[in-house]
């Protein structure tokens, strides 16, 4: 955040000379020739297919910095002034690769054509921005080559990448969203939706006292939540089940529990304890309709078996808890 108070710190583009923007256009390709290798790293052991586009995106990068650095020693001589993407007011800022990590194999992918389609848009940008003839007919050379490593990265895919081979990879990222967020969050969900019910409806029919019930109702989802994401995040490394990072898998189980607690919890806000009550009891049953809905999305478990598993044990838990605090 500081950094956008000292913007004036970054050079102007209109202030660089050929040479700058020259050093500028090789740190450029110096720099999207390790993110691709980074990015091929990250993807060999469970995308090989996909880590080839990266390593054949990387050496064409290294070879275009090679042409660079080749005229830049023609025209200008062997020392080469030290400025960066960041350095310059107008250059498109990227994402970092840690960033990247946690996106989707077909966003990952798409990064090959967006970084070089970015690059070819910054530098027609910036041959706009100068008067130079030299300058501008630098910078549009650059921008043609940037976009032909678009139209590169395109033609990778297709030889690397074909539909089948996509297809198995896609198929092989959803699993690893599932078995990471969604089936940590859907038992969490249930948990914190279910578990809680009893406790929070027998203390609301007990006491009658809408604030006593809420503070119930904060306690029991918090602590739930807690426990259910220390419990997940320690019991699993994720090293042999292959389920992912424990600390990802302990925030979504952790959050989902909360929030399947607060939903039937926060109605007890209102004063008013039938009104309370009624908007509760509507809650809970949306939160099971959700649950039951996620389960045949993600789970594939028939929509009627969900249903059947999820409402009717919710709907026992919150008659228990009913009962009890009318006893």
């Amino acid at each position: 955040m500081l950094a956008r108070f000292f913007r004036t710190a970054k050079r102007p583009l209109t202030s660089l000379s050929e040479q700058e923007i020259l050093a500028l256009a090789i740190s450029n390709e110096e720099d999207d020739g390790r993110i691709y290798l980074s990015y091929a790293d990250l993807l060999r052991d469970q995308y090989p297919a996909s880590a080839k586009i990266f390593e054949d995106m990387a050496e064409e990068e290294s070879h275009h910095r090679q042409m660079l650095i080749d005229l830049h020693r023609a025209r200008f001589g062997e020392r080469i002034p030290l400025i960066r993407r960041e350095h310059v007011r107008e250059f498109p800022d990227r994402k970092p690769d840690w960033l990247v990590r946690s996106l989707p194999i077909t966003e990952i992918r798409d990064q090959a054509e967006a970084m070089e389609h970015a690059a070819g848009e910054f530098y027609l940008y910036a041959a706009s921005r100068v008067t130079d003839a030299g300058t501008r007919k630098l910078l549009g050379d650059l921008a043609q080559a940037e976009r032909s490593h678009e139209n590169l990265a395109r033609r990778l895919a297709e030889t690397h990448t074909p539909d089948s081979v996509r297809s198995e990879e896609d198929e092989a990222a959803h699993r690893q969203f599932v078995l990471t967020y969604v089936q940590p969050g859907l038992a969490g969900l249930m948990d914190g939706s279910v578990s809680t019910l009893a406790p929070i409806f027998a203390a609301a029919f007990a006491t009658g006292d809408t604030t006593q019930t809420f503070l119930v109702g904060l306690s029991a989802s918090v602590g739930a939540g807690i426990s259910m994401g220390f419990t997940e995040a320690a019991h699993d490394d994720g090293v042999i089940s292959g389920r992912g990072s424990p600390i990802k898998r302990g925030l979504a189980s952790g959050i989902m529990t909360a929030l399947g607690g607060l939903g039937h919890a926060l109605p007890y806000l209102i004063p008013d304890f039938r009104i309370a009550t009624g908007i509760a009891i509507a809650v809970v049953f949306v939160e099971l309709w959700a649950i039951a809905f996620i389960q045949n999305r993600y789970m594939e478990t028939p929509f009627f078996r969900a249903t059947l598993q999820v409402v009717l044990g919710g709907a026992l838990v919150l008659a228990a808890g009913i009962l009890i605090g009318n006893a």
